[in-house]
């Protein structure tokens, strides 16, 4: 993935017609998904994070990943932790249990 602010930027707002100014993190996944790269709109300039894992290790990637979807925290924190952003099982905010 060699796209800086200025590739990124023209993804965003050709291919998926989304404003790169917006309130929003923009995350883009490098092919072997080993990187990820996220975009920024910071009031006054562009912030971009880079996460490259190590070895063998691969991010969970949704496999369309021509589509843009929009993430809680709890998927971004999977997705940075290398865990798939769909969980199943997953315990949603507002489900109580009386059980200990």
């Amino acid at each position: 993935m060699r796209k800086s602010f200025d590739g990124l930027m023209a993804i965003i707002r050709d291919k998926y017609e989304l404003d790169p100014y917006a309130n929003a993190l923009y995350l883009f996944c490098g092919r072997d998904k080993r990187k990820i790269k996220a975009l920024h709109f910071d009031k006054d300039g562009f912030v971009l994070l880079q996460k490259r894992l190590d070895g063998s290790g691969r991010f969970q990637w949704p496999t369309n990943a021509s589509e843009a979807r929009q993430l809680t925290r709890q998927q971004f924190r999977w997705l940075t932790e290398g865990l798939s952003i769909d969980q199943p099982k997953a315990i949603h905010a507002g489900d109580k249990r009386k059980d200990f």
